[in-house]
């Protein structure tokens, strides 16, 4: 198969890539390795930045009328103390609200509108697994697919594969790992009319809970030390009943809906960098290029914001037959700064305040900059800016 450019993953930041590219007149062809995109507890926060992005796409109303979820506060409680941390209501965007939807269908709404462009083609249970290199560049890769190997030759390979990416490490990108003190076990819990309203997260001794409301169910994520799933399994289901009570002490007999282990997923948390995001006809962005910590749940946001840069500044060159090195490192050199930004403050806060207390098995106390949150409103904006806008947000011209 022929391409302008092929795209490995269809995650976030390969799906919207696809579809901007195609819109541009660029002959893209997206493998997502799949049968389909519905896998639990993934990033599911679209956030006030994209909701922009769609809305400039003429998609943003018909996106909306999807069923979601809309978080306009944030609220946190630590031991029996509890703030809003983060007000949306006056971000510098069209919608003044996160959105909480399903990956899944964010991933499906993009790629139905994808297909409609003569241009876009979606391979489904295609997994890219070896670069093709010729002159000292690459040309292309391969995929294996039921049907058989699927060899792709294009101008550009774009690694939009996640954090375990295959096209990064078969370009010999080189990686930085700063580490994590913590994975997460993911888990949902049934929701009531009468819970909390806002987005939760409750720390005590040694113990950290986030609580994303859903329509019908609560999705949960335990932070763990990192490296312990085992040693926390071993303690039996009941111990997780007890350390989820310890926190939601409201949830009462609903822990009890998680009967074994086969309905709590782990993430073992990585956060990472690359040094160059690109070699001569191979391109690396999102997690592939960058995996982040879960904390603010910008993961998604950050990878949309590098597919509309990426579409942005590549499209021109792919169609004129005169993309060169140069025009991918500008990818990196527009996206890499907010990213450091972002990525130093979740490694900050991993540090200073998810470490210790993970570490700790006495009682906590609110630290001075959640109480300042809490207590004066307009601060709350600040938060909400930094996580619901970001640094640098792109926009697709």
């Amino acid at each position: 198969m022929q391409t302008d450019c092929v795209i490995a993953g269809g995650g976030p930041a390969g799906m919207m890539l696809g579809l901007l590219l195609a819109r541009a007149g660029v002959d893209v062809v997206v493998l997502e390795k799949h049968a389909d995109f519905l896998r639990d507890f993934r990033g599911d926060t679209i956030h006030p930045s994209t909701l922009d992005v769609m809305h400039e796409l003429g998609l943003l109303d018909e996106f909306l009328r999807r069923p979601h979820d809309e978080l306009r506060d944030v609220a946190v409680r630590v031991g029996p103390d509890q703030a809003k941390v983060a007000d949306f209501r006056h971000v510098p965007t069209r919608c003044k609200f996160l959105v909480m939807m399903p990956q899944w269908d964010f991933l499906d709404f993009l790629a139905d509108h994808a297909r409609r462009l003569p241009s876009f083609r979606l391979v489904m249970k295609a997994e890219a697994t070896t670069l093709i290199q010729e002159g000292g560049r690459v040309a292309g890769l391969r995929a294996r697919t039921p049907e058989g190997e699927l060899e792709l030759r294009a101008a550009l390979v774009v690694g939009a594969d996640g954090r375990h990416s295959t096209v990064r490490a078969q370009a010999g990108l080189e990686t930085l790992d700063f580490g994590a003190p913590m994975d997460v076990l993911w888990m949902r819990v049934s929701r009531r009319p009468t819970d909390p309203p806002d987005l939760f997260g409750q720390v005590d001794a040694g113990r950290m809970l986030v609580m994303i409301a859903r329509n019908d169910y609560w999705q949960c994520a335990l932070l763990i030390p990192k490296g312990s799933d085992a040693a926390v399994r071993a303690r039996g289901i009941g111990a997780l009943h007890d350390s989820i009570l310890g926190l939601s002490p409201w949830l009462g007999e609903r822990v009890r809906e998680l009967a074994g282990w086969d309905q709590v997923k782990l993430l073992a948390v990585t956060v990472d960098r690359l040094r160059e995001w690109a070699k001569p006809g191979v391109l690396c962005i999102g997690d592939a290029a960058h995996a982040m910590s879960p904390i603010g749940g910008v993961g998604i946001n950050l990878a949309v914001q590098d597919a509309v840069a990426a579409a942005r500044l590549l499209a021109r060159p792919l169609r004129e037959r005169r993309l060169a090195l140069a025009d991918l490192q500008r990818v990196q050199q527009r996206r890499e700064w907010p990213m450091k930004v972002v990525q130093g403050m979740q490694l900050a806060m991993q540090d200073r305040l998810i470490r210790p207390i993970l570490a700790t098995n006495g009682p906590v106390r609110m630290p001075w900059f959640l109480r300042l949150l809490g207590r004066f409103a307009l601060l709350r904006r600040v938060p909400a800016w930094f996580i619901g806008v970001g640094v640098r947000p792109e926009h697709v011209g």
